[in-house]
């Protein structure tokens, strides 16, 4: 498993949507990158910056925030605390 630096957090993110409300489906190419995600593992914090997220938490990121990490066949996000923007 991978074990987060300093203020870093792994996030699984959700699902991107395959069809809209009235049920049209949506192409690959349009899907939007979700914003929404649970958090995997967390870092130890920095000094004067403690970790306000914890391992479960769901969360609401920044749209363009982290660096997608694969691991195996599952892909998670990972986003320095600052990037979260709320816990849900």
């Amino acid at each position: 498993m991978i074990k987060p630096l300093a203020d870093r957090v792994l996030i699984d993110p959700k699902e991107a949507e395959t069809r809209t409300a009235s049920g049209i489906f949506i192409p690959d190419t349009v899907k939007e990158r979700p914003q929404e995600g649970t958090v995997v593992a967390v870092g130890p914090g920095k000094k004067d910056e403690p970790m306000e997220v914890k391992v479960g938490d769901k969360v609401i990121f920044g749209k363009y925030a982290g660096t997608e990490v694969t691991v195996g066949d599952e892909s998670y996000l990972m986003v320095k605390q600052s990037d979260i923007l709320a816990i849900i």
